[in-house]
């Protein structure tokens, strides 16, 4: 009896084995293709289940046996599947491929979710949200022409902002939600509406590109500071950087009191504000400065007394100029 066609032996002029066996390695890959498929389009049980009656089983493919499935394909070991999975960063191995239940939602507030938990909880993002909502006036304000009862609205918003992690703490319900709220909240009243203040602030005493341009910094740096503030450790001591917040405060008090310098002078000072706030300097928080002797703090409240205009750029100045002198002392001293 003549031999089958599909085993016929390897040739002298083709190296690739002929015949059914060949054949069989294709439509393995055809199938390896499409099961990686059905997984990465988010498809879940339903779909894998329906791949199960299609051949895609979990045991693997046996050296003599036959696939069962009627389209000839191969079956797949999780594991092959699994090691072509698109994987978050976020997200294990097995939470990319996780199909034993629906998605949970996380709790917003974590712990006790009591109803005095929960009335806590509320009160401290509405003080947020009464931030975002200060910010939003300041640029309604501002674009009006009242400047400096924008600024105003952007030092309430100053306020506000340490007052909902202040109360957070103190009530017990801090959580990532309220932290997160609380940086997109700077990022709209400190990184959008101070520099629109600013922005109205300057026209008309220095070129509308130069005014843009320092603005457009303050955004920037602000957006960058902010998500680079919520990836990177904390330090009790100092920040790194210029905090948004009292980036804004300085921007505002500025516009408020009226700084008797020219607009040229303005931008470029808001500008290395800017670049402060993105900087690796160590700066040192506010509570660390309350704890100064009293008597340091009698020679600011004297010479606001006298001019408050001067005595506040002496102190910016002084507390810009604080965080390269702390990186150098800190490198003598490592």
């Amino acid at each position: 009896m003549p031999r089958a066609p599909w085993r016929r032996r390897r040739t002298s002029d083709s190296p690739r084995p002929g015949g059914r066996r060949w054949a069989g390695q294709l439509r393995r890959s055809g199938a390896f293709a499409r099961q990686v498929l059905l997984v990465r389009v988010g498809r879940r049980d339903h779909e894998l289940g329906a791949a199960r009656t299609l051949g895609f089983d979990e045991r693997p493919y046996g050296g003599g046996s036959r696939p069962t499935d009627p389209y000839g394909v191969g079956r797949l070991t999780t594991a092959e599947i699994e090691s072509v999975l698109p994987v978050s960063p976020a997200l294990g191995p097995t939470d990319a491929v996780d199909t034993t239940g629906p998605a949970m939602a996380i709790p917003l507030l974590p712990g006790d979710r009591t109803m005095a938990r929960r009335a806590k909880f509320a009160v401290v993002n509405a003080v947020t949200l009464a931030s975002l909502t200060l910010g939003l006036l300041a640029i309604f304000q501002a674009m009006q022409g009242d400047i400096r009862v924008a600024a105003a609205c952007l030092i309430a918003c100053v306020a506000f902002d340490g007052l909902d992690g202040a109360l957070a703490r103190r009530m017990g319900v801090a959580s990532p939600f309220g932290a997160q709220m609380d940086s997109l909240a700077d990022m709209c009243s400190f990184g959008l509406a101070a520099p629109v203040v600013v922005y109205a602030s300057l026209a008309g005493s220095v070129s509308t590109p130069a005014a843009a341009v320092a603005c457009a910094l303050v955004a920037a740096c602000a957006a960058i500071r902010l998500a680079r503030f919520n990836v990177s450790p904390k330090d009790g001591r100092f920040f790194c950087g210029v905090p948004t917040t009292m980036a804004a405060a300085v921007l505002a008090m500025g516009v408020l009191i009226g700084l008797p310098v020219s607009g040229t002078v303005q931008a470029a000072g808001v500008g290395l504000l800017a670049f402060a706030m993105v900087s690796s300097f160590p700066y040192a928080k506010l509570a660390r400065l309350i704890k100064l002797p009293p008597w340091v703090w009698l020679v600011p409240v004297v010479g606001a007394l006298v001019d408050i205009r001067i005595t506040f750029a002496v102190a910016v100045v002084g507390y810009l100029a604080s965080g390269p002198l702390l990186w150098l002392h800190q490198r003598r001293t490592a």
